[in-house]
């Protein structure tokens, strides 16, 4: 059956009604109308076309300029149509990937959690906060009964390709508990898993740090990763963490040099990602002499409450728009070794 003599018919007498009374029940008939059209699959340019033959029926004497706009506006709508639903679709599109990234940054912050411990002889504090939903970065405790081993790595990419990079990561370390008393050969190890399971594109900066409860030492390595800090409690100095190593997956048989530094009481070990260095300000890169001052002005509190505050100073300095995924490590030597 053919209903667009009917729907002509309807939609006449409904513009009549309109323009005589211009009335809330015309109103609620066009709408009516509306619902209609949409089952009968009516498009817009049909209904202007219905809209333009009402208008010559009801006044006959309407200019034929008037009537040719309407032409224009079919065309116009019809390419109007056609660009809505690809915005329409690209629109859904966008939200769908965004409630996928929901859902692995939720994934991912489940399965990196890592508890910051809460031991006698070292203050521990760390802060990692991503630039956007997914958390380039990747920091780690692992502790037994003489001694606890710090990693903090930064996967040289961003989104979910990075967040499966970091998992993996995760869980081989996980894999070589033999290896956690010699930070070198856990990065070898390490290395030859990114490289044999990572696309060669992306690659993984890694530090890698043993803390020993009875000798109070500090054994560390790293695999192309920032230059931490080391403060003397004795001198009230600051000097780089010495760093030397490819970064993890360039290639399979890597060795990594060790170092090993004596930590006293009142020391502190200060471990980063570049998205803490590389921080922009008005003239550039925050310069490393500004990051000693805040570990200084910050000094007097605990290690959580200095990586707090630390990076609440950077982000006022940033106008609060933090580019690079930030990630603060503080240990503090406060005592020395008691009875667990």
């Amino acid at each position: 059956m053919d209903f667009k003599p009917i729907l002509e018919s309807s939609y006449r007498e409904i513009l009549r009604r309109y323009i005589n009374e211009s009335s809330e029940a015309a109103l609620y008939q066009g709408q009516m109308f509306s619902r209609k059209s949409i089952k009968q699959q009516v498009s817009p340019e049909e209904i202007i076309s219905i809209h333009c033959k009402a208008l010559k029926d009801l006044f006959p004497d309407i200019s034929e300029d008037i009537l040719a706009s309407f032409d224009f506006l079919i065309e116009f709508m019809m390419n109007y149509g056609l660009a809505y639903q690809e915005y329409q679709s690209l629109r859904d599109k966008q939200f769908e990937l965004k409630s996928e990234i929901e859902i692995a940054a939720s994934i991912q912050e489940t399965l990196l959690e890592t508890p910051i411990p809460k031991l006698e002889e070292v203050d521990i504090g760390a802060i990692s906060i991503p630039a956007k939903k997914i958390n380039g970065d990747f920091y780690r405790f692992v502790e037994d009964e003489n001694s606890i081993g710090i990693a903090i790595a930064d996967v040289i990419g961003k989104g979910i390709p990075a967040a499966l990079c970091m998992s993996m990561i995760k869980y081989a370390m996980d894999s070589l508990p033999n290896s956690r008393n010699e930070p070198n050969d856990v990065l070898s190890n390490l290395n030859k898993v990114v490289e044999s399971n990572v696309d060669s594109s992306m690659f993984i900066t890694m530090f890698y740090g043993i803390y020993d409860f009875i000798t109070h030492t500090f054994t560390y390595a790293a695999a192309g990763h920032e230059q931490g800090f080391y403060y003397h409690a004795s001198s009230q100095s600051f000097e780089d963490l010495i760093t030397r190593g490819m970064v993890l997956g360039v290639e399979p048989n890597i060795t990594y040099e060790q170092f090993e530094k004596k930590v006293h009481p009142g020391d502190i070990i200060v471990l980063l990602s570049d998205g803490v260095t590389e921080s922009r300000m008005k003239n550039g890169f925050i310069e490393r002499s500004v990051i000693t001052d805040l570990i200084q002005t910050f000094m007097h509190l605990s290690a959580q409450e200095m990586v707090e505050n630390i990076y609440r100073q950077i982000e006022r300095l940033q106008n609060f728009e933090i580019r690079d995924d930030f990630t603060l490590i503080i240990l503090k030597r406060i005592k020395s070794r008691t009875n667990r």
